[in-house]
């Protein structure tokens, strides 16, 4: 597709870890062990607590609906492209086989120009979709964040770790869930439109019109 889906890239980040976002609420990540190794536990380290930001917009409520928006986003920009591409499509066919004529190669040049066109209008809406993504996953980020340090204070913690990055041990001072459910009861939902970036940014490599 011209424009890359944002479904598996999104506030959803989850799809990128499943141990580090599944359930955000009970279940841990388990380390890493080789075949026969004892599982690693051990107590609870007081002030030490883990948080797992891809866990918390994959399972809140306002990042699912955040991913859901982006996805319709992508659809809809996928779909602008996709209506210019179908009368270039016919036209090359069209084109296929023809004898060489002054008229035909303008028509063919012609095509050339607007199949670039295209590409360039592709790149343009992939950056927009992106700069949609990135201003969800700020605003998200914005709204968990007085709801963490809620969470952190309420817990005693001394010293935040990103879950993501424990190898093992007691996991007991996860603040994901609890995050999560306050996060929920605090925002459910955010509205927002498609970004529109200037024509004059610079322009990254096209993709390829299939």
């Amino acid at each position: 597709m011209i424009v890359r889906s944002l479904v598996a890239s999104l506030v959803v980040l989850a799809a990128g870890s499943a141990a580090s976002a599944q359930t955000a609420g009970g279940d841990r990540p388990a380390a890493p062990l080789a075949s026969g190794a004892q599982p690693l536990g051990g107590p609870v380290v007081p002030g030490v607590c883990l948080l797992s930001r891809e866990a918390i917009f994959a399972n809140a409520a306002v990042g699912k609906a955040a991913s859901a928006r982006l996805a319709e986003l992508t659809r809809a920009a996928q779909a602008e492209i996709d209506a210019e591409r179908a009368p270039l499509e016919a036209e090359a066919q069209a084109l296929e086989g023809q004898a060489d004529s002054p008229q035909i190669r303008t028509r063919r040049q012609a095509l050339a120009e607007n199949w670039q066109a295209l590409q360039r209008k592709a790149a343009h809406t992939s950056r927009e979709i992106d700069a949609t993504r990135a201003k969800a996953l700020e605003r998200i980020a914005n709204e968990a964040q007085p709801v963490i340090a809620e969470v952190y204070a309420q817990k005693n913690c001394g010293l935040l770790f990103d879950r993501n990055s424990a190898l093992g041990g007691n996991f007991a001072n996860d603040l994901t869930a609890d995050v999560v459910r306050a996060l929920d009861a605090n925002i459910r939902t955010i509205d927002f439109e498609r970004e529109r970036l200037p024509d004059t940014q610079p322009e990254a490599s096209a993709p390829a019109v299939r």
